[in-house]
């Protein structure tokens, strides 16, 4: 993946991790609560290795 699809696949799994967690709350689902935790980490996790992907290639690039 290029780093512009990790940042972009890592906010949407933190928006729907945020949704499935604040839906698990709502109706008292503590499974779903967590599955919307784990996925909003990936995506924390996801966005943060492309950031890391733009930083090595703006390093590489001044060379």
């Amino acid at each position: 993946m290029s780093a512009a699809s990790d940042k972009i696949a890592g906010t949407a799994n933190k928006v729907a991790g945020s949704a499935k967690q604040a839906v698990g709350k709502a109706v008292g689902n503590k499974n779903l609560e967590a599955e919307g935790a784990g996925q909003k980490i990936r995506g924390n996790v996801q966005t943060a290795v492309g950031n890391a992907k733009d930083k090595v290639k703006g390093a590489v690039d001044k060379f």
